[in-house]
C-alpha cells in the first residue's frame, strides 16, 4: 500500500471514531472512555508515521512552500498531542465540558486532515513519485505493526 493510501485509511478511522465520540451522550461514560483510548492510539501511531516517514521525505523533496507546510502540520500535531488530547483525557466523560472538548478536537483534526488530503498529499504524490510512495508505505506498515505490538504489550503490563 502506498504511503498516502495508508494515511488516508488512518484518517477515515479517526473520523469514524470522532463521529462516534461526538454522537455519544454523557450517560455513555464507558463508551466515551473506550473511544477516547482508541482515538489516542490511532492518533499517536499516525502522527509518528507522518513525522518519521512522510513529512521528512516531503520536506526534503520540496522547497520553501513544502517546508512551511511541514512545520504547520507538525505544529498542528503538537497542539493535539500535547494540549488538546491530554485535556480531553483529564475531563470527566459525563460532563458538558467533555462534549465541548470533543467538538474542538474533532474540528482541529478535520481541518488538519482536510489540509493534508487537499494540499500536502497531492504535492507529495508529484514530488515523491509512485515508487517512493510505495517504499514509504512499506516502511509505514512495518512501523505501524511494531508500534501496535509495543502499545498492546505496554497496556498489558500497566
Amino acid at each position: 500500500m502506498n504511503a498516502i493510501d495508508l494515511l488516508k485509511a488512518d484518517h477515515e478511522r479517526v473520523k469514524a471514531i470522532l463521529a462516534q465520540l461526538s454522537e455519544s451522550t454523557s450517560r455513555g461514560i464507558k463508551k466515551r472512555t473506550d473511544l477516547l483510548a482508541k482515538l489516542e492510539m490511532e492518533i499517536s501511531i499516525h502522527t509518528r508515521l507522518e513525522e518519521e516517514i512522510l513529512y521528512p521525505a516531503y520536506k526534503q523533496a520540496g522547497g520553501k512552500e513544502q517546508a512551511e507546510m511541514y512545520y504547520e502540520a507538525k505544529e498542528e500535531h503538537r497542539t493535539v498531542d500535547s494540549l488538546v488530547l491530554p485535556d480531553l483525557k483529564n475531563t470527566d466523560p459525563s460532563t458538558p465540558e467533555f462534549a465541548g472538548r470533543v467538538k474542538v478536537v474533532k474540528e482541529l483534526l478535520e481541518h488538519h486532515i482536510e489540509e493534508e488530503e487537499t494540499e500536502m498529499f497531492p504535492q507529495a504524490k508529484k514530488l515523491l513519485g509512485k515508487a517512493t510512495l510505495e517504499s514509504l508505505g512499506e516502511q509505514m506498515e512495518a512501523m505501524k505493526a511494531q508500534y501496535k505490538k509495543e502499545m498492546s504489550s505496554s497496556s498489558l503490563a500497566a
